[in-house]
């Protein structure tokens, strides 16, 4: 399980993978991470990018496929993703669960659209928060 935190607000995805998409500031181009819950922590297991430029190249393994620069980061787990809610960006980030119970597109999430408190994003290892709601 999933959980988005944004301000006084919880909510509860009932997936364990997600995908966490924005278009970069400077560049606008699209970005693309895909995300999974592990019993260490959240994981990202691909990149996709649609340009680079801005201090943001593709890692050197990256292959171009379909327009974009995909690649495999070699990272470790992390406790939660912090994300900026500046409102300054144009459009935030857009957080798509995934998985059989994902609910399609219909289900994603914008999130940082407006300024507000930073977003946090973790695993709930199972346990829904007390202020929750379960994806569509």
């Amino acid at each position: 399980m999933i959980c988005v935190l944004t301000g006084a607000k919880t909510i509860a995805l009932a997936v364990s993978a997600f995908t966490l998409a924005w278009t970069h500031s400077v560049e606008k181009t699209r970005w693309e991470e895909h995300w999974i819950a592990t019993p260490a922590g959240l994981e990202v297991t691909e990149g996709r990018i649609e340009g680079s430029g801005a201090g943001m190249e593709p890692p050197p393994d990256a292959v171009l496929k379909g327009g974009a620069y995909v690649y495999a980061p070699h990272l470790p787990a992390i406790p939660e993703l912090v994300l900026a809610a500046s409102g300054a960006t144009g459009g935030g980030w857009t957080l798509c669960p995934e998985g059989p119970d994902a609910g399609g597109s219909s289900s994603c999430l914008t999130l940082g659209a407006t300024s507000s408190a930073p977003i946090h994003v973790r695993s709930c290892n199972g346990v829904p928060p007390k202020t929750s709601r379960s994806a569509p």
